[in-house]
């Protein structure tokens, strides 16, 4: 494994595991229901390959995945980074709103310590902007949370740039987390700058477009009718057929290399810079295994500029998320 260091000194592996696909049902599902067993050895083999850092959050689930990941860490944590986030607002397990306030992340914080089995959350995130909290207060309550010792870093996730800024004045800001990968690369306009004007490390979610980089389904029929990304509009029939040109552009970089489809498009994330720390998602071993080895592979330029000619920013078909999910992101 390889080492990347986030803001304010945080080092984790280069790739990092993505843990919310490891729940049984729950509110969003990819595929069939996770095997808790194979989780948990998808988890310990991770650790076993020198991954350190490993993502959940108090909304997957709900609260389910947090339990999965504190079991599974138990005698394992020394040297782990472990991620979580907070910022809805739920009655019961029904999730009824954001809520940004200082009370709700120590709400939030206390809950994920007790799941997760630990004393610390090394990477705390408010997972969704409260536009009706100022950004200062959020963070001035997190930081409250880190004085207590019970979180030693802080960060953001699909936050908008003014946003950042803001925050990133109030408060030590390690790391933003949004969606990115080579069919989603609006962030390349902006936020990235951002992030490094303020020494934040950036960590990409769905960096493989929830399943479609990897080149493993050609069609909707594929999707089960529970599957999440039956609501995505990227596989919508009207624009899944057109963004199969992506797919099959990282399959000719991926042959020449003699590697697989998703670890071209890691490696293509790892490319665009050292602060960067894709989080595929995953909950079997062997799809892990095979995420984890494109720390090994090196792109050429050539690579980079095939990829960059059939998958440019704004070239993708559809819009990331149906239109609530839009409406709180880039807040």
């Amino acid at each position: 494994m390889k080492y990347r260091t986030l803001g304010h000194g945080l080092e984790v592996s280069a790739i990092g595991i993505g843990c919310m696909p490891m729940i049984q049902g729950g509110n969003v599902l990819y595929g069939e229901a996770a095997d808790l067993d194979e989780s948990t050895r998808t988890i310990h083999r991770a650790i076993d390959l020198g991954v350190t850092f490993f993502d959940t959050a108090q909304i997957y689930g709900p609260f389910t995945n947090e339990e999965l990941v504190g079991e599974a860490i138990k005698g394992k944590r020394d040297g782990l980074v472990i991620a979580t986030k907070f910022g809805f607002k739920f009655e019961g397990k029904q999730i009824v709103g954001v809520d940004g306030t200082p009370e709700n992340a120590r709400r939030a914080c206390e809950g994920s310590l007790q799941r997760l089995g630990i004393d610390t959350i090394d990477l705390f995130y408010q997972h969704r902007v409260d536009p009706s909290v100022p950004i200062e207060e959020t963070v001035g309550g997190m930081m409250e949370l880190v004085r207590e010792g019970k979180v030693r870093h802080i960060a953001l996730s699909e936050a908008g740039p003014e946003t950042i800024r803001r925050a990133a004045k109030a408060a030590p800001i390690t790391a933003l987390q949004s969606e990115y990968s080579i069919w989603e690369r609006d962030i390349e306009e902006e936020i990235l700058g951002v992030c490094r004007d303020n020494g934040i490390g950036f960590i990409p979610y769905s960096p493989l477009g929830r399943g479609f980089l990897a080149g493993t389904i050609r069609s909707r029929d594929e999707l089960a009718e529970n599957d999440w990304r039956r609501n995505d509009p990227r596989y919508s029939e009207e624009n899944l057929p057109a963004n199969l040109a992506i797919v099959d552009a990282i399959a000719d970089v991926a042959a020449k290399h003699g590697v697989s489809n998703a670890q071209v498009a890691l490696a293509w994330l790892l490319a665009q810079g050292d602060d960067i720390v894709p989080i595929p998602g995953t909950k079997r071993r062997a799809t892990m295994e095979d995420s984890v080895a494109a720390v090994d592979v090196t792109l050429t330029a050539d690579d980079l500029a095939a990829i960059d000619a059939a998958a440019p920013r704004g070239g993708t078909s559809g819009p990331r998320y149906g239109e609530m999910g839009m409406r709180m992101v880039r807040l």
